[in-house]
């Protein structure tokens, strides 16, 4: 039985945003301060005074996630089973960012077990669905949280593109009357939104991948529970793009591979002369400020955001074509193969 009847699903989702906004900014100066004590530090390489800031933030992103779905498991109990099984997904993949934060993981090894962590997505998966369709989805999720963990390293480039990416996948659940999901992307939304005021430039903590982790497996668990595939892949799109620059010039890469951005004698990011190409890179045609290359990555994010947002207006619209049925129809076979 619901235990609040007279809230609107979206009402829910609002509260469990605000919650989570609320715990996440009274808790994370407390995180600092623990981190701190506890030498879980590193240097910002990208200022020129090396400033020494705490990382592995995510655990105040976590925090604040949880008890925003705690929060709608508790208003709206006949939507806890498909929250519950977001969650227990979500705390896996944070765990695993906390092994790859301590331990330096190998990409095959945080693959493989960012799979494993999306295993249990699959009860929450459409009835009847065949067994292609299933494995469809810990693969995503492994690639999903993947994507959100490359492009980053600036201040506030994490946090800022979760922030565009939770709001324009609550705008489009909302136009498409997708109301349940929107208790997840409102509860990573309050929680971002909270970080990113302690993680914006200059940044007090990093997310390390413990928080940049999460934002993805977030985008699949919303992607596929509230059958928003496409948008959410859009709202990727930066993260696609950088992914696949870094790809193609110098394949999968371990850290430590990798060459930082550099800094001239104005303490200015500039790109190294050698080195694999990314999307913070393509844009470094010429020296930049650090603060100024965050800006022109949140334009492109919110850029492909208002562009979900604009396919979920146009969707029904859509549905109309008798091209898309077709596709339609065959997508629909695709769920029951295997």
């Amino acid at each position: 039985m619901m235990i609040l009847p007279q809230l609107p699903l979206y009402v829910i989702a609002i509260i469990c945003g605000l919650l989570s906004f609320f715990v996440t900014r009274l808790f994370m100066p407390k995180i600092i301060r623990k981190l701190e004590e506890a030498d879980i530090v590193g240097k910002d390489i990208h200022k020129s005074w090396k400033p020494v800031v705490a990382e592995m933030g995510g655990f105040g992103i976590i925090f604040g996630f949880v008890i925003g779905m705690f929060s709608g498991i508790y208003m709206h109990d006949l939507l806890a089973f498909p929250l519950i099984v977001v969650l227990v997904v979500i705390l896996l993949v944070g765990m695993i960012g906390i092994l790859d934060d301590l331990l330096a993981l190998s990409s095959k090894s945080k693959f493989f077990l960012l799979f494993i962590a999306g295993l249990p997505l699959m009860w929450a998966a459409p009835p009847n669905v065949g067994i292609l369709y299933l494995i469809t989805i810990p693969i995503a999720l492994s690639i999903g949280s993947n994507l959100t963990n490359m492009l980053a390293g600036l201040n506030g480039i994490e946090s800022g593109l979760g922030v565009i990416s939770m709001t324009s996948l609550t705008i489009a659940c909302i136009i498409l009357g997708k109301y349940d999901v929107t208790i997840i992307s409102m509860s990573m939304l309050g929680a971002l939104l909270a970080f990113l005021y302690f993680n914006r430039y200059p940044a007090k903590i990093f997310p390390g991948d413990t928080g940049t982790l999460i934002i993805g497996a977030a985008i699949v668990c919303i992607a596929f529970i509230g059958r928003v595939k496409l948008i959410a892949l859009i709202v990727l799109m930066p993260n696609i793009i950088d992914a696949a620059l870094k790809f193609y010039s110098a394949g999968v890469m371990n850290r430590s591979q990798q060459k930082p951005t550099q800094l001239n004698d104005e303490g200015k990011l500039v790109r190294p002369d050698v080195g694999f190409k990314s999307l913070i890179r393509l844009i470094l045609r010429k020296p930049i400020a650090e603060k100024d290359a965050v800006k022109i990555i949140w334009a492109i994010g919110i850029a492909f955001g208002i562009l979900g947002i604009i396919v979920a207006l146009v969707m029904p619209g859509m549905l109309e074509s008798k091209t898309l049925m077709n596709f339609l129809q065959i997508k629909e076979m695709f769920y029951h193969l295997g």
